[in-house]
């Protein structure tokens, strides 16, 4: 079995010894950074630094931390999740889909969503799950079935629950959310199985979707000459791995993975745009302003997915 261990390390991102649940605001997101007791985002801040300022861990007394508690996962999955920490709750996901709340300072457990999932899901890597996202008093979630829920902070209970695509052709969520001023940004994979990767906007109220970015583009669409035939149709370019936001510039900047099909490139000859690019859409419609392809007709699954780092 596989178990997350948080020493005291993890501890010092506690802030209170009885936990108020969050009330997670746009605006502490947005100075995420001066809040450096907290995890506030898949990030830290959205930045993509991943990268804490606190400092009353160094060389001298590093070798003093103690193990405070452990939570032990009930599964044999893959575990890539990052924690969140906000108000003294942890909020983290396990596979395949379900989501934990516990107190920060001694593991104990608040609730647990646990996700029923169809017999047979397409992924390539195991069914894991990267994370969650928190706003007001919703924590948000995407499934290895393709579905984008939110849950209550305080209890667990499903708020709202969105298909984001047929998990039936290839499609699932392992991506951690991200949060833009009051909607929920949501990747997809499924580079693998001749998906057509886009990147999602929903409502963090209602759960309706406000715009979709496709990453491959359709016949017409500046980058449609890098598609022959009808490839562009199972052209993959996923968005599996939590993006950054530039709040000055009003751009979400989000890494796109493999072309598909992933080894043969003979039916796909082209750049592939937007496969293994970063792009950087228009945060209120999804409009792409710029893209760099790291790798032009990828025949060796390189993907470009990881997070960008904003400076």
């Amino acid at each position: 079995m596989k178990s997350i261990w948080v020493a005291s390390l993890l501890i010092m991102l506690a802030c209170a010894a009885t936990p108020l649940h969050a009330q997670l605001t746009y605006e502490r997101l947005l100075k995420a950074e001066q809040d450096p007791g907290n995890w506030l985002t898949y990030s830290g801040s959205y930045r993509g630094w991943r990268y804490s300022p606190l400092s009353q861990m160094t060389r001298e007394n590093v070798r003093k931390l103690k193990l405070k508690w452990v939570y032990q996962m009930q599964t044999t999955h893959t575990v890539e999740t990052t924690p969140l920490v906000a108000d003294g709750v942890m909020y983290f996901t396990e596979p395949p889909s379900n989501v934990v709340a516990v107190d920060a300072a001694t593991g104990r457990q608040f609730w647990r969503y646990r996700r029923v999932m169809p017999k047979k899901v397409n992924v390539c890597c195991g069914q894991v799950n990267r994370g969650v996202a928190v706003l007001g008093d919703r924590v948000f979630v995407g499934t290895g079935d393709a579905h984008l829920l939110a849950l209550d902070a305080k209890t667990g209970a499903v708020l709202w629950d969105v298909e984001v695509a047929d998990y039936r052709t290839g499609y699932s969520v392992t991506v951690a959310p991200l949060i833009v001023k009051d909607m929920v940004i949501c990747g997809i994979s499924g580079g693998e199985y001749g998906i057509r990767g886009f990147l999602d906007a929903y409502d963090a109220a209602s759960g309706k979707r406000r715009w979709r970015h496709w990453t491959i583009p359709a016949p017409g669409e500046p980058g449609s000459e890098t598609w022959p035939g009808d490839s562009w149709k199972t052209g993959g370019a996923p968005t599996w791995v939590t993006g950054s936001f530039d709040p000055e510039q009003n751009l979400i900047i989000w890494g796109t993975g493999n072309p598909s099909p992933v080894w043969n490139g003979e039916n796909r000859k082209g750049d592939n745009l937007y496969s293994d690019s970063t792009i950087a859409l228009d945060a209120d419609t999804g409009k792409l302003k710029w893209y760099f392809q790291h790798v032009p007709h990828d025949v060796h699954d390189w993907d470009s997915v990881q997070v960008p780092v904003l400076v």
